[in-house]
């Protein structure tokens, strides 16, 4: 059989380079052939051997004296790898904590949304917020606290506004310094969406007080409007608003709060000799700030802060767990104010400091036009905040609860998810088939492939490039029982289908050495980890 010769040439090579190359090929395969004998010195077939087409004769009635020189193949090395199926992507580099494994490439995957923003190759991206998509028990929050947990060795911290279901207290609560702030039950907290915050120091007097202003307003509007479960707001309850906070501002000394504002507007509409519209204008804020002070949520944001904001802690956990037993819209409202007095903390440029913003349950966020544009304008400028905004959807559908079909509210809804550039799609229902497509303009192939993940495995877009990625494959045990969300699902007998491929003895390939923080602590766990990396 004749021998065929592959050659690989580098991308960056010039054409003298390949022209070389060739040569130097050339020359090798001429000094590989034997020499040629003389005539008189070649065997010719003896002619009374019976040939098939003749005695010593080839086909075509010629003597076959030597066997047909074949051509060297050249192609591409992106050609050249459907051949060769060994050849893997290089991956994100090392940059980063480790996440888990790329399965195609069967290397260790790293992954910090602040060095991917801050490589300037097409492997790049140009944001850093993370959109997390799959189905119950894919392994969402499991992956999103193992990335956050091992990003704290590199300096990053991270906030949780609203943990709606208690899961991120137990990580607070394991992380030395980890600070948790508990609403509800009776306990006596109060966070006040409308603090000032901390000054920018890099913002004039003009700037801060713009800023703060607009925030407090945004807050308000977005707390009427979400009360009235998606009705707008006319032009005159917008300046009735506008006016009671200005009021509320001046007769405080600048340390507004929802019951000041409340207040306000009662002596608007109680005043006799102002103008009816704008009195007209406050009833209806009004009645809805009422369930603040008096009403279902009353003991929780009416009044000023009670606890203040650790900008040192590793991680703070905002608590609402106790509330999301009052109702759907109990909990949007606590999980806007929460995120509220949160933004007016970390929203510091000049603070250099890179927080994760996790937002369990993001739909939750978007439920009205006004906190709609909050939450877009708030992810847009989370790249000059150092903020990297990791938003957790069970499904595309899940932005049906926010507006009418068609609304303007919820196609910019579902346009604030289709923006964000960095997407870690985990195990989906064959209903998401058609919303993956069309909304998130994912291959075929791909949605393929996200039906029938395993049980941590996810589809990471970074950039313009994808990964499969193993993320439990790379777990301690330490790790698997803290972050895992299952502990009322018992276990039975039979295997679980989405359970890792990898054993314990496959960890010692991945890590160094067993990291147990029982043998040196929390701390030693992650400055081995830091090292490793």
């Amino acid at each position: 059989m004749p021998r065929r010769t592959v050659v690989f040439a580098p991308a960056t090579a010039t054409r003298e380079q390949k022209r070389e190359l060739r040569r130097a090929i050339a020359d090798a395969a001429r000094s590989e052939r034997p020499a040629p004998s003389r005539r008189k010195d070649r065997a010719l077939p003896d002619a009374a051997v019976p040939g098939p087409f003749g005695p010593g004769l080839a086909e075509g009635g010629y003597w076959n004296l030597a066997a047909p020189e074949i051509p060297a193949h050249q192609a591409t090395s992106q050609h050249i790898a459907g051949i060769y199926p060994f050849v893997a992507d290089a991956g994100l580099g090392h940059r980063g904590p480790i996440v888990g494994v790329d399965l195609n490439a069967d290397a260790l995957w790293h992954f910090s949304p602040w060095e991917s923003y801050a490589d300037s190759t097409d492997r790049g991206a140009f944001s850093t917020n993370i959109l997390v998509l799959g189905a119950y028990r894919a392994g969402k929050s499991a992956v999103v606290k193992t990335l956050v947990t091992r990003s704290l060795a590199f300096g990053h911290q991270a906030v949780v506004p609203s943990d709606a279901k208690g899961e991120w207290v137990v990580i607070a609560d394991a992380i030395p310094g980890g600070t948790v702030i508990r609403l509800g039950g009776g306990r006596t907290t109060r966070l006040n969406p409308l603090d000032r915050g901390p000054r920018r120091t890099s913002s004039t007097d003009e700037q801060h007080e713009q800023m703060v202003r607009q925030r407090r307003i945004a807050t308000l509007i977005s707390l009427v409007e979400m009360a009235l479960t998606g009705a707008r707001l006319t032009a005159v309850e917008h300046a009735s608003i506008h006016d009671a906070l200005e009021q509320c501002i001046a007769a405080t000394g600048d340390r507004p709060t929802l019951r000041g504002v409340y207040e306000q507007l009662g002596h608007m509409v109680a005043d006799r000799d102002g103008d009816p519209r704008v009195a007209e204008g406050a009833v209806q804020p009004r009645f809805v700030l009422r369930r603040f002070v008096d009403g279902d949520l009353s003991g929780l944001f009416e009044d000023e802060s009670t606890v203040s904001f650790d900008e040192n802690a590793p991680i703070v956990v905002v608590d609402t767990s106790e509330l999301f037993a009052r109702g759907d819209l109990v909990a949007q409202l606590t999980q806007v104010c929460a995120t509220a007095w949160i933004q007016a903390v970390v929203s510091d440029r000049s603070a250099k400091r890179t927080r994760y913003v996790i937002r369990e349950e993001g739909w939750r966020d978007m439920t009205s036009l006004a906190s709609l544009q909050m939450y877009q304008q708030w992810l847009k400028l989370s790249r000059h905040y150092g903020i990297s905004n990791i938003v957790i959807l069970h499904k595309m559908g899940d932005l049906d609860a926010v507006g009418d079909a068609d609304s303007h509210e919820r196609n910019l809804a579902y346009s604030i998810v289709g923006d964000i550039e960095n997407k870690f799609i985990f195990r989906v229902n064959h209903q998401e088939q058609t919303s993956l497509q069309t909304r998130l303009n994912l291959p075929a192939p791909h949605v393929d492939i996200a039906r029938q993940l395993r049980k941590g495995e996810f589809l990471a877009y970074v950039g313009q490039y994808s990964y499969l990625v193993d993320c439990f494959s790379t777990s301690t045990d330490w790790e698997f029982e803290l972050f895992k969300t299952d502990d009322a699902i018992q276990p039975t007998d039979h295997e679980d289908p989405y359970a890792s491929p990898f054993t314990t003895a496959d960890l010692d390939a991945v890590w160094p050495e067993p990291l147990t923080p029982s043998d040196a602590g929390l701390d030693g766990w992650l400055t081995t980890l830091k090292e490793t990396s």
